[in-house]
C-alpha cells in the first residue's frame, strides 16, 4: 500500500522540498509572500493582510499569490506561525519558573503582534514555530511526573490563559480609550452606576462588594493589568502543582 501523500498545505508550512530545482530562484515564493502578509497585519492590523494589498507590497498580481499560498486561508495559517518566531531560549530548571518564563514569552508576542490573537484556532500545532513552542512547554514539563495528556492540558490551559487574557485586556483598554476614560476613572463610574441599581436584597455580595472600596485601591495601568495577569498566571500554577503533587521549587 503507498503512503498517504504529504499535504501541499504542510510542505508549504515547512517547506519542504518536492523536487530537484532547476534553474534561477524564483522572484516570488512563500517567504516572500508571508513575510509580506505579516509586515501589513503589523502596520494595519490582520484586515489589512489582503491580498491586493499584498500583491501592491510585492508589485505581483493577486493571482500570481495563489501558486504559493493555496487558499486565503492557508495564508492565515503561513501567517501565524511565522509571527510567532523563534522561542527564546531558557535555562534548565524547575517546572514552575519555566512554565511561567514560557507563558509570559507569549503575551509579549501578542503585545507586538495583536493581531496573532485574532487568528481562528482550527486545531493543534502543525507549524515549524508553533511546533517548537509546544516543545518548549512540554520540555517546562518534563521533570514532573504528569503523564503525556496531562502536559498537553497544562500547555492548553496556559496558552489559552495567556491568549484570552491578552484579548479581554485589549478589549478593555479600547472600550476606555473610546469613550476617553482611563481605568481607574472607569471602575469609579463602574461602581456609582452600578450601586444606584443593583438591589441588596437580591445581589447581596454583589453590594458588599462594591461598598468595599477595593475598586478604588487598585492601581493605574499599566500595573493593574500585569497584576491581574500575573495573579491569573499563578492560580493556574498553583492547579498545576496540586496535579503533578509537588511545588515546582522552594518559594518558585
Amino acid at each position: 500500500m503507498a503512503e498517504p501523500r504529504m499535504p501541499d498545505d504542510l510542505v508549504r508550512l515547512w517547506r519542504l522540498r518536492t523536487g530537484p530545482r532547476l534553474g534561477r530562484p524564483a522572484e516570488l515564493d512563500i517567504d516572500r509572500v508571508v513575510g509580506a502578509a505579516v509586515r501589513l497585519a503589523d502596520e494595519g492590523g490582520l484586515p489589512a493582510a489582503t491580498l491586493p494589498k499584498i500583491a501592491a507590497a510585492l508589485s505581483v498580481t493577486p493571482m500570481s499569490l495563489y501558486r504559493h499560498i493555496g487558499s486565503k486561508d492557508e495564508l492565515v495559517g503561513l501567517m501565524g506561525d511565522a509571527a510567532l518566531g523563534a522561542v527564546p531560549e531558557s535555562d534548565a530548571g524547575p517546572w514552575r519558573p519555566a512554565l511561567r518564563r514560557w507563558a509570559m514569552a507569549q503575551s509579549e508576542v501578542f503585545g507586538r503582534r495583536p493581531w496573532l490573537a485574532q487568528l481562528p484556532v482550527t486545531g493543534p500545532p502543525r507549524g515549524p514555530n508553533a511546533i517548537a513552542w509546544m516543545d518548549a512547554g512540554l520540555r517546562a514539563l518534563r521533570d514532573t511526573d504528569l503523564d503525556w495528556a496531562a502536559k498537553i492540558g497544562v500547555i492548553t490551559v496556559v496558552g489559552g490563559y495567556v491568549r484570552q487574557a491578552f484579548v479581554m485586556d485589549r478589549q478593555l483598554a479600547e472600550s476606555r480609550s473610546a469613550v476617553n476614560l482611563d481605568e481607574a476613572q472607569a471602575l469609579r463610574d463602574y461602581v456609582r452606576e452600578l450601586t444606584e441599581v443593583v438591589d441588596p436584597a437580591l445581589f447581596p455580595d454583589v453590594t458588599a462588594l462594591l461598598g468595599s472600596g477595593l475598586f478604588e485601591s487598585i492601581p493605574e495601568p499599566p500595573d493593574s493589568a500585569n497584576q491581574d495577569f500575573a495573579f491569573g498566571l499563578e492560580l493556574i500554577l498553583d492547579g498545576v502543582a496540586a496535579a503533578a503533587g509537588t511545588t515546582g521549587s522552594p518559594g518558585g
